[in-house]
């Protein structure tokens, strides 16, 4: 696991846009997972303003959604279908044909689930999955003590997350209670992972993924098996981090042609 500290979240933003610039001009087609939420705006932001200035062409790649909410109509605009419909596809100028991701309103949502894990195995994998962080420490919407092998399932969301959530919603009881994720089996097969964390209510997960023990209880913990996983923070959110002297000097020391 490497470990960038940045200075705030547009840098981290700017340095994982290019990485993401960097994949698709060696693959064209180059298949992202993108998660949801305020914390990986700054990343569309960045490639976006990259594909417009034409460093970079994105019109090859496709996108593949974490989560997403069940129970909630494809055109809720909290659905996370909506979401990053809004936020990544259509400021990147794609069409709604790059984008996959598990059926939030089946009525078989079991059969959904399945059926996305299938669905991204067929796509060819993942080539790059960017992941944000919970204050308990999930990924995805994978809670504390969810099992380290697990596949794309349903989950109940812990008063924690909804409370968190909630101010994308006018009312907290519009939170739903469970939500379909990619389970942390699924995430580990991505190809590159790479997790932003900022501000300082991130802090102690931050710590403790990266320096604790692999543990169900602290589920993004599991990056640590990874053989290419990339955790990016601010200041702020590596702020107790006991070696953050040492992640500054080795990424300083870090030959240019290897990225992250």
């Amino acid at each position: 696991m490497e470990v960038v500290i940045v200075q705030d979240a547009k840098a981290g933003g700017e340095l994982i846009a290019e990485t993401i610039a960097d994949l698709l001009r060696r693959k064209r087609d180059a298949l992202l997972g993108v998660a949801t939420g305020s914390t990986p705006l700054p990343v569309y932001q960045a490639l976006t303003a990259k594909a417009r200035a034409g460093t970079v062409d994105v019109s090859g790649a496709r996108v593949a959604q974490l989560d997403e909410y069940v129970g909630l109509p494809a055109g809720h605009p909290e659905s996370y279908r909506s979401v990053v419909l809004r936020e990544v596809i259509e400021p990147l100028g794609l069409t709604e044909g790059a984008f996959m991701g598990p059926d939030g309103a089946a009525e078989d949502v079991q059969a959904a689930c399945e059926a996305y894990d299938r669905a991204l195995a067929e796509a060819g994998g993942v080539d790059l999955q960017l992941l944000g962080i919970g204050t308990d420490g999930h990924i995805g919407f994978n809670e504390p003590c969810s099992s380290l092998a697990s596949r794309t399932r349903i989950k109940t969301l812990t008063r924690q997350t909804r409370e968190d959530n909630a101010r994308f919603f006018d009312s907290p009881d519009e939170v739903p209670h469970h939500v379909i994720t990619q389970g942390i089996g699924t995430i580990l097969e991505a190809r590159h992972l790479v997790l932003l964390a900022t501000g300082e209510g991130k802090a102690e997960a931050v710590a403790q993924t990266v320096e604790g023990p692999v543990a169900a209880v602290v589920p993004a913990s599991a990056l640590q098996l990874h053989p290419h996983a990339t955790v990016v923070v601010d200041e702020a959110a590596a702020s107790k981090l006991k070696l953050a002297d040492y992640f500054r000097a080795t990424y300083a020391a870090k030959p240019d042609w290897q990225g992250i």
